[in-house]
């Protein structure tokens, strides 16, 4: 499908790509990793011909389609969120700026944009469309929005939903997990799973890559160096590669100072020039050996430590908090001890957010009693919260006055470990785009930190080495930290404790994330982020060993062991029941679909005669169709549910 050929390009005078080569194949799912400015955006430029090459060739088989999904700043004009995603066909673009332009039914124009967009199977384009964007978690009341009124998130999930609909041979995307929430990450992984095209990603998300990747390629040494697996493979085949490298450049170099010793050696004497002379031009015709590329150490600066609180850091007692009608907490108490390092973990919309804004006074209390501990000091970390920032200042200048005791060297090496390197660091802070607001205001934090910290997603626009970076830092911090993140890897280095959320419920658990899986009995590491509630688990204040013993379980005797088959039995008969009860319900699902199916096809067909238009009964028709379509979804969407439901019970005994 794709070639790169023998390819080399340099960029701002450094050589990014020398003779590299790969190959892409159909239902290729790739991983594109890399140091920050290895090239992999430059990469992406040169399959897209927005760039050339210096060298080698990029062959794209004839007829593949492209689709490219950028970090961020996808370009957008006036047109809604339902318009953009299905804007993959310019006809039917044209029918809706004509249904925009001429509004009323009677309209000869109106009817032309309707037939237009008829014709052109604009409805079942519509629908599916709506299918996507409810899976990226748009809401019905957004389709018809303006994507001007919305943030850059919001616009870039059109966009993605926009280039799912297209289905492109290749699927190109540049960090789209940036601004998924989880459960529309979880959507979005299982669409992936499925696509049928070729999908090549740079990500910094581990489990991301861990669970759609089939390869990963990796740019070093100006090379592309391909490994078959996942992540956590490349990992492990990195490892013996690089070692493998380690003992050959080690051989060579000691063949190389051999040589070098004979021919210092012997250059001047007549009886060994000759030789010394074929030692030389074996030194110039040898291929050198790279030594393995170094891992980005992690910044070993020692970040300040802030004042130490009171035992207690704060307390909340029978809070409520509502929006609107919808009551997130009602009598929620929690007190936050000295230490604490907790996630906040359950299913979108319970409450994890509100939970953080009422911990850092951003919410004011519906009801209940917010109570400081001694000493206590707040920072709260937002990925849309930069105001902090001074947007007449560079970034250097804003660091260095956060915390004057930072000298420039020290605040520059820790800028470049949160990608603001070279001359980054004197960008004025009113350029830099969302993403290079929330890293600086996170620097800031971390350099003047408060003793209870709160944070949510701070790995969001940060790269691997970046993450790791942050990581030893908040290793370091001495304070009390909750956070929410959908990153299982950042979790599992800083998490100490799991507070899970749930219809307006709190339940602690008292150990790390791993101890969290284990008791909660989730299925994944990265579904357990938003799974909802699993019963009694041991609290904060319930620590293992002050648990009671378990009773022994008395014997059994014969009444007991036929009063248990006779249950087992009734289990058994209520569970055919059940069985036979799907399998029925499934039947008439299924020729409910059947039948919607062909009056689908009959109302599209009427659509698409002309002389419906001149009837003027199109209307009424489009209305009928789109009815279906809906009950069409509604049906298949049971169908798949009840599909689930017998193939779990069809396993049990």
């Amino acid at each position: 499908m794709l070639t790169l050929s023998h390819l080399s390009k340099s960029f701002g005078g450094r050589l990014l790509f020398e003779e590299a080569s790969l190959q892409v194949n159909r239902g290729d799912r790739i991983g594109l990793i890399g140091a920050n400015g290895a090239g992999k955006s430059t990469l992406f430029s040169l399959i897209l011909k927005e760039a050339l090459p210096d060298a080698g060739s990029i062959a794209l088989e004839k007829n593949t389609s492209l689709g490219f999904l950028p970090q961020e700043n996808a370009p957008t004009g006036e047109e809604t969120v339902l318009q953009l995603a299905t804007s993959i066909n310019p006809a039917i673009s044209q029918a809706y700026s004509l249904l925009r332009q001429y509004p009323h039914e009677e309209d000869p124009s109106h009817q032309e944009a309707q037939a237009l967009f008829a014709q052109n199977d604009g409805y079942a384009l519509q629908a599916q469309a709506k299918r996507i964007l409810h899976g990226l978690a748009f809401r019905e009341n957004d389709f018809h929005r303006f994507l001007s009124t919305m943030s850059g998130g919001w616009i870039m999930r059109a966009h993605l939903a926009r280039l799912l609909l297209m289905e492109p041979d290749l699927l190109m995307l540049d960090e789209p997990t940036n601004h998924l929430d989880l459960e529309s990450l979880g959507w979005f992984e299982n669409y992936l799973k499925n696509y049928c095209g070729a999908i090549l990603v740079i990500s910094h998300d581990r489990e991301f890559l861990n669970t759609i990747c089939h390869s990963i390629v990796e740019i070093s040494h100006r090379q592309l160096h391909r490994y078959r697996g996942n992540y956590d493979s490349f990992l492990d085949q990195k490892a013996a590669r690089d070692q493998q490298q380690l003992a050959a450049y080690n051989n060579q170099q000691r063949e190389i100072a051999q040589m070098q010793q004979f021919i210092d050696r012997f250059r001047a004497k007549s009886t060994k020039a000759a030789q010394a002379q074929d030692r030389i031009k074996k030194l110039a015709r040898m291929v050198r050996i790279e030594p393995p590329a170094k891992t980005e150490a992690t910044i070993h600066f020692r970040f300040p430590q802030p004042k130490r609180s009171g035992e207690r850091v704060l307390r909340l007692t029978e809070v409520k908090q509502s929006y609107g009608n919808h009551t997130v907490y009602e009598n929620l108490s929690l007190e936050v001890t000295r230490g604490q390092r907790s996630v906040l973990v359950g299913p979108n919309g319970a409450g994890k957010s509100t939970l953080l804004k009422i911990l850092a006074q951003i919410l004011p209390l519906q009801a209940g009693t917010y109570e400081f501990g001694h000493n206590t000091s707040l920072g709260y970390f937002a990925q849309h919260r930069v105001e902090m920032i001074n947007l007449k200042k560079t970034v250097l200048q804003e660091v260095i006055d956060a915390s004057p005791s930072v000298s420039e060297q020290t605040a520059r090496t820790i800028l470049g470990s949160f990608l603001f390197r070279g001359e980054d660091v004197f960008k004025n802070t009113a350029v830099l785009s969302g993403g290079e607001k929330s890293r600086l205001a996170l620097v800031k934090l971390l350099l003047n930190p408060p003793n209870f910290l709160l944070l949510d997603e701070p790995t969001t626009h940060l790269d691997m080495p970046s993450i790791d970076a942050l990581i030893g830092a908040l290793k370091q911090y001495e304070g009390t930290l909750f956070f929410v993140s959908h990153d299982v890897y950042f979790i599992r280095a800083i998490a100490k404790s799991v507070l899970h959320i749930h219809a307006g419920t709190i339940t602690p658990y008292a150990g790390d994330y791993d101890y969290y899986l284990e008791k909660s009995g989730a299925t994944s590491a990265q579904s357990a982020l938003i799974a909802p509630g699993h019963g009694n688990v041991l609290s904060n204040h319930q620590p293992e060993h002050h648990l009671p013993s378990l009773p022994v379980e008395p014997k059994i005797g014969l009444k007991e062991i036929k009063a248990k088959r006779r249950a087992e039995a009734e289990e058994r008969k209520l569970l055919q029941h059940a069985r036979r009860s799907l399998e029925k319900e499934i039947s008439e699902l299924e020729a409910s679909i059947l039948f919607l199916e062909s009056e689908k096809k009959r109302l599209e067909a009427a659509l698409e005669d002309s002389s419906s238009y001149e009837r003027r009964i199109a209307f009424g028709l489009n209305e009928e169709l789109l009815a279906v379509i809906e009950k069409l979804e509604q049906k298949e969407s049971r169908w798949e549910e009840l599909i689930n439901e017998l193939s779990s019970k069809n396993r049990k005994p």
